[in-house]
Formats: C-alpha cells, sequence, structure tokens
C-alpha cells in the first residue's frame, strides 16, 4: 500500500529517541523528508544523521515560545515544504498528587500542554488543503495510570484540544489526530517499570493485562503514527487511536 508520503515533508518533536523517533524512522522508510527537534544538541546531531539525508536536526525546546516558529520555518528552509506535524514531549515527572511540587506542574504545563499547542497553532496557520497536526498523547486520555499525576492532568486536556482544533480545521481540510500508547518498550516505559522498585515483575504484571500478551514495539507504534500522518487516511480526523495491544477496553 503506498501511503503517499513521498517528499512530503514534516515536523516532528522530541523525535531524538522513544516513540517521536520511531515515526520519523517510518516516514523516512515510506519517502517522506522530516525535521526533528529535541533539547540536547548531540542528541538531535545523532539522530538527524542516523535517519539519513531525508531528515534535519534542530535543537529546540517545546516550552521556549519561539520554538514552535523556528520549527515550521525550519522544515520549509530545509526542504521547501511543510506538511504536518507530530508533537511528541517527554513524559513528565512520576508522582502521586501530594509529591509534585507546583515548579513540577509549572514546567510540565509549559513543555507538555502550552507548547503543544504553540505548536498547533503555529502549524494550522501554515498548513493547506491535506496537511495534518498530530499529537502523541497516553493511554491516560480514557483512564489514569497510577503514580503519573501530571501526565493523567495535562494529556486528556491535549486530547480536548486536538478534538475542537479538528472540528475548527476541518473545513480547511486540515485534519488533527491523536496516538494514546499503552506499553511500548521504550526508555520512559522501562524507567516507569523501574520505579516500582522491580522493574522485571512490574514488566511481567502490565504484559499479562495486554490482550496480545506483551509490550509494543517502538516500531509497530512508528507505522501507525506514519499512517495516520499520511494522506492514506485522508478521511480520519478528530480521532484518538489507541495504540496499546487491546489494553483499553472500551470502544
Amino acid at each position: 500500500m503506498d501511503l503517499g508520503l513521498t517528499d512530503r515533508v514534516y515536523v516532528l518533536t522530541g523525535a531524538t529517541r522513544g516513540l517521536g523517533l520511531a515515526a520519523a524512522r517510518e516516514l523516512v522508510a515510506a519517502g517522506a523528508r522530516v525535521v526533528v527537534s529535541g533539547r540536547d544538541k548531540d542528541t538531535v546531531a545523532a539522530a538527524a544523521a542516523a535517519l539519513g539525508p531525508r531528515a534535519h536536526g534542530l535543537t529546540a525546546d517545546n516550552a521556549d515560545p519561539d520554538a514552535a516558529g523556528r520549527l515550521v520555518a525550519a522544515a520549509r528552509d530545509a526542504f521547501g515544504r511543510f506538511d504536518g506535524v507530530l508533537v511528541s514531549v517527554g513524559g513528565p515527572p512520576a508522582g502521586l498528587a501530594a509529591d509534585n511540587t507546583e515548579e513540577q506542574w509549572r514546567a510540565a504545563f509549559e513543555t507538555v500542554f502550552l507548547g503543544a499547542v504553540r505548536l498547533a497553532r503555529a502549524a494550522a496557520a501554515e498548513l493547506a488543503e491535506g496537511g495534518v497536526i498530530g499529537f502523541v498523547l497516553s493511554a491516560s486520555v480514557h483512564e489514569p495510570i497510577p503514580g503519573l499525576t501530571i501526565s493523567n492532568s495535562l494529556r486528556p486536556g491535549l486530547a480536548g484540544f486536538a478534538k475542537s482544533l479538528s472540528v475548527e480545521l476541518g473545513p480547511r481540510g486540515v485534519r488533527v489526530v491523536g496516538l494514546l500508547p499503552g506499553r511500548i518498550d521504550t526508555d520512559r516505559v522501562r524507567e516507569l517499570d523501574a520505579l516500582t522498585g522491580d522493574q522485571e515483575a512490574a514488566r511481567a504484571r502490565n504484559a499479562a493485562a495486554i490482550p496480545l500478551g506483551r509490550y509494543g514495539r517502538p516500531e509497530e507504534f512508528g507505522r501507525v503514527a506514519a499512517f495516520l500522518l499520511s494522506p492514506a487516511a485522508s478521511y480520519l480526523t478528530g480521532v484518538m487511536l489507541p495504540v496499546d495491544g487491546g489494553l483499553r477496553r472500551g470502544f
């Protein structure tokens, strides 16, 4: 199946590792060109180099109010066009409501929530018909994850923003989609398992709750992301798609 991605250009934030990098790999493999960003100059350079000549790296912090404009401009400067964005950021600090500090809340809001909103708005102002705005969110959009109070609070809010934006941009032919990863085998998920004090036991317990009986592989998530961003998904907008091996029991 041809996804229609050849020479399309996408911006992916938080794409130096994990789910963002997995999505970038699949987009490039399908013929797209990508601008990948992250906060560390060296990891950005390494990720872009590993992706090859169809990738351009830009050091950017989503919390920076100027980052959104710089990222969109980088796509046009590097590759001459801009077709969409996939907003992904590292997870905020783990903790219970009584544990997280006000500074952690403020920093997470700036990066996870407001940074994503800024980038989506900047993209919306530049995208033409056929463009797409994607958000990497979390299974916590539907059900809180124990020990992740900040994430549980911010991700559903972004899902609501994405749904609202999809209605506003639909008449222009610009789509808005969300991906809700469950237990995908990334550094972040391994770190969360380790916080329980017994990483292997946590992994076994979590995998047993997944109908497919295992954690997802990053490339499995990446392929779903590439499809949702592609012209092949041209009649999908406003959806929040679980990528979780069946973990979510609702429809």
